[in-house]
């Protein structure tokens, strides 16, 4: 596949996570929520959670924005469902390394998170894609002190 092909697809990608998000809603009695928003471009996010034993249960997400911050918490959602919270934020870790244009390690088991990978050619929309994953690591953070 050639990089134009190999380019669509991950927008088809993007577009498919933008227009028919999973894990959309909120979590009546989730254990963890989190606000955020983006205030240089509008994105804004509600994050919830449901962690049982140190695992991610359930999480959905509400907010609005680009296609690129709803997607981006539409494939977050998928990936850390089942997982660790230490795993989740370790995926957290290797999404922000590939929006630094860093060495990362997007595993199999992130679902369709590479598809984002060419967003770090466009710096202003970095804070887009990372804004759900930043949400997790406050929340977690801010429940782990409390």
């Amino acid at each position: 596949m050639n990089f134009n092909n190999l380019d669509q697809l991950y927008r088809s990608v993007i577009m498919d996570h933008y227009k028919n998000p999973r894990n959309k809603g909120v979590i009546e009695d989730g254990t963890l929520t989190v606000d955020m928003n983006n205030p240089t471009c509008g994105d804004r996010i509600r994050l919830t959670l449901n962690v049982v034993d140190d695992v991610v249960e359930d999480v959905k997400f509400e907010g609005e924005g680009c296609s690129i911050s709803m997607a981006s918490a539409s494939m977050m959602t998928e990936a850390i469902t089942g997982q660790k919270l230490d795993k989740a934020l370790s995926m957290g870790d290797e999404f922000s390394n590939m929006m630094l244009g860093e060495d990362y390690d997007i595993t199999d088991d992130m679902g369709d998170i590479e598809a984002l990978a060419g967003v770090n050619q466009f710096p202003a929309r970095i804070k887009c894609a990372t804004l759900t994953w930043k949400a997790l690591e406050k929340g977690v953070r801010e429940s782990a002190s409390e």
